[in-house]
C-alpha cells in the first residue's frame, strides 16, 4: 500500500493493480489489524511463559531425580563404613559415653556428616518433587485462566471499538450524503431563478399579445414562481440538515478519538496487567521455595545462588509490561488520530453553533452534563470494588510461605540424625480451600474490571463530545486557542537565574540534577516574591545548584503548567513520528499564547546552549529532558505515569535540539530572546573598549583600581578547557594553551591575544601564570 497523490487517499495493490480507497478505510483496516494482533501478542506471552514454567518443571524433576540419587548413594557410603565398626571396641565405647580419641571421634562426625547429608539431599529432592513442581503447575494453570477471562474482556472491548468505528462511518455517508443534496438543491434552485429571469424578459411585450397568450404567460410565471419557491425552502431543509449532520460527524470524530486513545493508553495497560496477576508473584514463590532449600542445605553456594535472588527480586509486572508493549510496538502504538475529512470543498471543520440549532446543542450539552455526573459516580464506586478486590488477590498470591528452612533442622544427638518437613505450603489442610476462595475473588475482579472499564469508555466518549460542545457554545463559534499580546516580557525570576547560570554554571557538574541547599533555595525564592533580585550583585555568592533549583521550582508552581494541559496527548502522539517530529511538536505549540510562546523560545535557547557544554556538565539534552520532563509537561492523572514519562522525556529533548525550528523567530514572534553572551557590563556591545575605560568606569563607582608599575603589560595565562568561540570577537583555544592578555574588557572578559590573533578571552577559563 502507497499513499495516493491526494493526502486523503492511499493505494492498495490487488491483483497486480492500485486500487484508490479512503483514508478512513485505510485506518480502519490498520485498527483492525492491530486489535487481531494485540491478542496474537497476549497469546505467545503465555505460550511462552507455559513453555517456560514446563522447563523450570522439567528441570527441577531431573534435579529431585540427581539429588534422590546422590542422597542414596551418601547413604551406603556411611552404611558400608558404619557395618565395619559395630563389633569394634571403639564402636562400643562410642556408644557408652562418647569419650573417644579426636581422630576417632573426628571418624565418627565424619559418618555421621554423610548421613546428614544423606537425609538433607533426599529432602530437597522431596521439596523439588512435591512441592516447587507442584507450585509452578499452579501457576501455569492460573496464567492460561486469567488468559482466556483477559481475552473475554479484550473481545468485547474490540467489538465495542468496531461498533464505535462502524458509526463514525455511518455518519460520515450520512453528512456526505446530506451535503450532496444540498449542492443538488442548490443547482436547482439557481435554475429556476434563471427561467424565472427568462420569464421576466418575455414579459415586456405581454400587452401586444391576445387575451388568451396572456393568461398562459402569466400562469406560466405563477408556476415558475411557485417552482422557485419550493426549491429554496428544499435548499434551506437541506442546508440545516448538512449542518446538523456535520455537527453529528464531528462529535462522533471527537468520541471515536477519545475512545481509541483510552483503549491503547488505558484499557491495553490494564488487561495487560491482568494476565500478569499472580504470574510473577507465583513464580517469585516458587523459586523462593528453591531459594530457601538451596541457602538452607549449603552456604558457600550463596554467592551463585545470590545472582538469582536479584532476579527473583526484580520480577517487576509494571516494567514487563512496560518492555512487553515495548517489544510489539506495532500492535500496541495508538493509531494516528482521525481528523475531519470536509467534503467536496467544505470550508467548515468547526462545530456550528448558529441560532438554528444553539438550542438545540445546549440541550444536549445539559444531558451530556447531568448522565456524566451519573456515570462518574457510579464508575467511582465500581473503581473503589475493583481496587479493593484486586488488593485483596494480590494478598493471596503475595503470601511469604516459601521458607523451608526448618526442613533442615536436626537433632543434636550424634546417634540419629532426624530431619523432617514442616508445614509447607501443599501440606496445608486449608490449601483446597484457598485456591477455591482465589478463583472466586478472581471471577468478582474480572467482572468488577469489565463493568468498569466499559463504564469509563462510555464516559470518555461522552466527556469528548461534552467538552467540544461547552467550547462551541460558550465561544458562539469554536475556536480552540485564543491569540494574546506578543510584548509581555520574560518573568524576572526566569530572567535572573537564566543569566546566572549562563555567567558561573555552564561548566557546573550535574548542573540542575544535584539538588542545592533548600535554605537558600527559599532564601532565593523570597527575594524575589518581594520584588527584589538577589542575582544581580557582581560577585558569584550564590550556589549554582541552589539557583537552579529556584528556576525548576517556578515552572513546577505554575498553576497552568508551560506546556498546556490539553495538548498533552497530542504532544505524546507526535513520538512516534520519528523523522516529522519536530515541525507536528512545532504546529501544536505555535497556538499557545503568545506570551507562553515567548518564554518556551528563551528557556529551551538556553537549555540548548547548556547541553552544548556536556562535556563538562554532564548534561546533554536526554538528561536536561528527565530534569525538566515532568515539570514542564505533567503527565495527567488518569494517564500512566510510567508509560507516558519516556514519551514526555523524547519531546522536551527533541525541543533542546531543535528549538530553532520548532519556535518561531523575532519577525514571526516579537518578545525578548536568549543571548549566549551575557554580562553585567556592556562589553557585548562594545567588547573592545578604549584602553583605561574600565578602570575609569571602576574608579567612577568609587571602587579602587589597583595599579603598578607594570600596568599595561601583557600577562601570560594557561588555558583551563577547551573554548570555541562563539562569534568573530571571540578567540577558541584548546586546554593547555598559553594565552596573551592584553587588558580586563569587564569582569568576565578579557582583551588577549592568541596564535597573533587579538579577540576576547572568557575571564573563567584561563588561570593566570605565578
Amino acid at each position: 500500500m502507497k499513499q495516493h497523490a491526494y493526502s486523503d487517499l492511499y493505494l492498495l495493490k490487488y491483483k497486480k493493480e492500485y486500487v484508490i480507497i479512503p483514508n478512513y478505510f485505510f485506518n480502519y483496516y490498520k485498527i483492525r489489524s492491530q486489535l487481531v494482533e494485540q491478542q496474537k501478542c497476549l497469546e505467545q506471552q503465555t505460550d511462552m511463559r507455559v513453555q517456560l514454567l514446563q522447563d523450570l518443571q522439567d528441570f527441577f524433576r531431573k534435579k529431585a531425580e540427581i539429588e534422590s540419587e546422590y542422597s542414596r548413594n551418601l547413604e551406603k557410603l556411611a552404611e558400608r563404613f558404619m557395618a565395619k565398626t559395630r563389633s569394634t571396641k571403639d564402636h562400643q565405647q562410642y556408644k557408652k559415653d562418647q569419650n573417644l580419641l579426636s581422630p576417632v571421634n573426628c571418624w565418627y562426625l565424619l559418618l555421621n556428616q554423610v548421613r546428614r547429608e544423606s537425609k538433607d539431599h533426599a529432602t530437597l529432592s522431596d521439596l523439588y518433587l512435591n512441592n516447587v513442581i507442584t507450585r509452578f503447575t499452579h501457576v501455569s494453570e492460573d496464567n492460561m485462566r486469567l488468559l482466556k477471562k483477559s481475552k473475554e474482556i479484550i473481545f468485547q472491548l474490540q467489538e465495542d471499538l468496531m461498533k464505535i468505528l462502524n458509526e463514525l462511518y455511518t455518519v460520515m455517508k450520512t453528512y456526505h450524503m446530506y451535503h450532496s443534496e444540498t449542492l443538488s438543491a442548490e443547482n436547482k434552485l439557481k435554475e429556476a431563478e434563471r427561467q424565472g429571469e427568462r420569464q421576466g424578459r418575455g414579459g415586456e411585450a405581454v400587452f401586444s399579445l391576445r387575451t388568451e397568450d396572456r393568461h398562459q404567460r402569466r400562469n406560466a410565471a405563477r408556476k415558475i414562481q411557485k417552482m422557485k419557491e419550493k426549491r429554496q425552502a428544499k435548499y434551506s431543509e437541506n442546508k440545516l440538515k448538512v449542518m446538523k449532520a456535520r455537527n453529528e460527524y464531528l462529535l462522533t470524530v471527537e468520541a471515536t478519538n477519545a475512545s481509541l486513545f483510552k483503549y491503547y493508553i488505558q484499557d491495553l495497560s490494564h488487561l495487560i496487567d491482568c494476565c500478569d496477576l499472580g504470574y510473577h508473584a507465583g513464580l517469585s514463590r516458587a523459586l523462593r521455595t528453591y531459594l530457601s532449600a538451596e541457602y538452607s542445605l549449603e552456604t558457600s553456594r550463596h554467592e551463585g545462588l545470590d545472582i538469582l535472588e536479584g532476579a527473583v527480586e526484580g520480577l517487576d509486572p509494571s516494567n514487563d509490561r512496560q518492555r512487553f508493549m515495548e517489544t510489539h510496538p506495532t500492535a500496541f502504538t495508538p493509531p494516528a488520530r482521525f481528523s475531519f475529512q470536509p467534503h467536496m470543498g467544505d470550508q467548515v471543520s468547526q462545530i456550528t453553533a448558529l441560532p438554528q440549532v444553539q438550542a438545540e446543542l445546549l440541550l444536549r450539552f445539559q444531558q451530556l452534563q447531568s448522565r456524566l455526573s451519573t456515570l462518574k459516580i457510579e464508575n467511582e464506586e465500581v473503581k473503589k470494588t475493583s481496587e479493593a478486590t484486586l488488593s485483596t488477590i494480590q494478598d493471596m498470591v503475595n503470601m511469604e510461605d516459601y521458607d523451608v528452612s526448618e526442613s533442615f533442622q536436626h537433632s543434636r544427638s550424634t546417634e540419629s540424625v532426624k530431619s523432617s518437613v514442616s508445614d509447607t505450603y501443599l501440606s496445608k489442610p486449608s490449601l483446597a480451600k484457598r485456591r477455591a476462595n482465589q478463583q472466586e475473588t478472581e471471577l468478582f475482579y474480572f467482572t468488577k474490571l469489565k463493568e468498569y472499564l466499559e463504564g469509563s469508555n462510555l464516559i470518555a466518549k461522552l466527556q469528548a463530545k461534552h467538552d467540544m460542545l461547552k467550547r462551541s457554545i460558550a465561544e458562539g463559534d469554536v475556536a480552540l486557542f485564543s491569540k494574546c499580546d506578543s510584548g509581555k516580557a520574560i518573568p524576572l525570576i526566569v530572567e535572573s537565574c537564566i543569566r546566572f547560570i549562563n555567567l558561573y554554571g555552564l561548566q557546573h557538574q550535574g548542573i540542575f540534577r544535584v539538588s542545592g541547599s533548600q535554605v537558600e533555595v527559599n532564601d532565593i525564592k523570597n527575594s524575589f516574591e518581594r520584588g527584589n533580585d538577589p542575582l544581580t550583585d557582581e560577585e558569584n555568592n550564590h550556589d549554582i545548584n541552589s539557583v537552579a533549583g529556584v528556576l525548576k521550582m517556578y515552572f513546577r508552581n505554575l498553576d497552568n503548567p508551560l506546556f498546556p494541559k490539553e495538548k498533552f496527548n497530542d504532544l505524546i502522539a507526535c513520538v512516534r513520528d520519528l523523522y516529522e517530529r519536530a515541525l507536528s511538536i512545532r504546529k501544536i505549540l505555535t497556538t499557545a499564547p503568545r506570551p507562553t510562546l515567548v518564554v518556551m523560545r528563551y528557556l529551551f535557547a538556553f537549555l540548548n546552549h547548556l547541553s552544548q557544554y556536556s562535556d563538562e556538565n554532564m548534561m546533554d539534552p536526554g538528561n536536561l529532558a528527565i530534569c525538566f520532563g515532568p515539570t514542564l509537561m505533567p503527565t495527567p492523572d488518569l494517564l500512566d505515569q510510567v508509560s507516558c514519562q519516556a514519551h514526555v522525556n523524547e519531546i522536551v529533548k527533541t525541543i533542546i535540539i531543535h528549538h530553532e525550528t520548532i519556535f518561531p523567530d523575532t519577525k514571526e514572534l516579537e518578545g525578548p530572546v536568549y543571548e549566549k553572551c551575557m554580562s553585567n557590563t556592556e562589553y557585548c556591545e562594545s567588547p573592545y573598549s578604549e584602553p583605561g575605560g574600565f578602570e575609569e568606569g571602576e574608579q567612577d563607582g568609587g571602587t579602587e583600581t589597583q595599579t603598578s608599575e607594570e600596568e599595561g603589560e601583557p600577562v601570560e595565562a594557561i588555558a583551563k578547557f577547551d573554548y570555541v568561540g562563539r562569534s568573530g570577537r571571540e578567540l577558541a583555544f584548546k586546554k593547555g594553551a598559553t594565552l596573551l592578555l592584553l587588558q580586563r574588557a569587564s569582569e568576565d572578559w578579557w582583551e588577549g591575544r592568541h596564535n597573533g590573533i587579538d579577540g576576547l578571552i572568557p575571564h573563567q577559563y584561563v588561570m593566570l601564570q605565578e
